[in-house]
């Protein structure tokens, strides 16, 4: 009974890692460049959307630092993170809250790429 608790406590908030080693792999080279967001101007700071809700429309978004990673990189990784996502929503049936998830911007603060841009926007 606690697994299925667990399970479900686990799929709502998103929060599951049940991936392939593939997925993984992905979701941790995303992270990676999303930890080496160092910047010294707000136009070094670019957002990217991350996975994807099974209604549409991306999970999160990251932040990473153009002075770090190239945006094609970012976009590339992200991509195929999103098809792995998608496949895996398709495969087990999960549903989402369907909510929009805007993108947030990001800009430079203490030589550190934030999210939250001049929109002041924040989405996590």
């Amino acid at each position: 009974m606690n697994r299925i608790a667990l399970l479900l406590a686990c799929l709502a908030a998103s929060a599951c890692s049940h991936a392939t080693p593939g997925e993984s792999r992905t979701l941790s080279e995303l992270r990676a460049i999303g930890r080496t967001a160092a910047c010294s101007s707000d136009q070094q700071c670019k957002t990217v959307p991350v996975g994807a809700k099974s209604c549409g429309g991306p999970e999160s978004y990251m932040v990473y630092s153009t002075a770090n990673v190239s945006t094609e990189k970012a976009l590339s990784l992200a991509a195929r993170y999103r098809k792995e996502r998608e496949a895996k929503n398709q495969a087990s049936g999960l549903v989402s809250d369907c909510r929009f998830m805007m993108d947030p911007g990001a800009q430079c603060r203490a030589g550190t790429c934030q999210l939250g841009g001049k929109n002041g926007a924040l989405v996590e």
